[in-house]
């Protein structure tokens, strides 16, 4: 049975500013924002802090603290809602005056950041569409087709049911407060209700936290591939 999602809010600050560029043509309300959510509840004890902007200094900003949570390693960041470990930054495309200098760099990087989703090549298209910067394709990864639910009998799983098999229950009823008709008129306006905030925030925290599982997981079991291959079991147990 999925775990309810507590009563307990989460404490938001705002900052608003106007802005008359316009150097991303993708259609909505021009408007520079941030609003930054925190204590949001997970599963279990977990909370998660969601910094949601249009402001390109912000992000900057926020990316650079992201970088530093990476600490130089292959770690997994996913899509254009960027999530290390309890922190997630929303980039609100829609409302930005212009795109972000250290958002386009990671996007393009060669190796430290790996980025992960689900349906990409709809992704694709739509960053295409709108004029804004590729991922690199060599580190986008589709878990669609790297991961199936067991016994499910379905020819692909969304990410409620892949995070709700893989990291708990309570992911199955991530989308129970969002009406898929009349919420996704609101992804245009500035600035996002803080339900989509939320939202955005799980599913980014979600992808990433399932992909980190799975990864380590299929790396773990090829690990042991080798291993045995190697005869490793067939070696005296050495502790120390």
């Amino acid at each position: 049975m999925a775990e309810e999602p507590s009563t307990k809010r989460h404490h938001g600050e705002m900052s608003d500013k106007s802005c008359d560029l316009d150097d991303v043509h993708i259609p909505g309300e021009k408007r520079m924002y941030t609003r930054t959510l925190e204590g949001v509840e997970l599963h279990g004890k977990e909370t998660l802090e969601i910094v949601c902007t249009s402001e390109p200094d912000k992000a900057d900003e926020m990316i650079t603290k992201l970088r530093r949570k990476a600490g130089g390693s292959h770690r997994k960041i996913v899509g254009l809602g960027l999530c290390m470990e309890e922190f997630c930054l929303v980039y609100h495309i829609a409302t930005a005056t212009k795109w972000t200098k250290r958002l386009n760099e990671m996007l393009k990087h060669e190796k430290l950041f790996t980025f992960v989703g689900f349906s990409i090549e709809r992704d694709k298209e739509k960053m295409k569409i709108s004029g804004l910067p590729m991922i690199n394709p060599n580190k986008y990864v589709d878990i669609q087709r790297f991961w199936r639910v067991p016994y499910t009998g379905k020819e692909y799983d969304s990410l409620t049911d892949v995070a709700a098999s893989i990291i708990h229950p309570f992911y199955k009823g991530m989308k129970k407060n969002i009406d898929t008709q009349e919420d996704h008129k609101l992804w245009m306006i500035s600035p996002l209700p803080d339900k989509l905030i939320e939202y955005a925030g799980k599913d980014a925290y979600a992808t990433y936290k399932s992909w980190n599982m799975i990864d380590n997981i299929t790396n773990g079991r090829e690990m042991a591939k080798v291993r045995e291959v190697d005869h490793y079991n067939d070696r005296p147990f050495r502790p120390f």
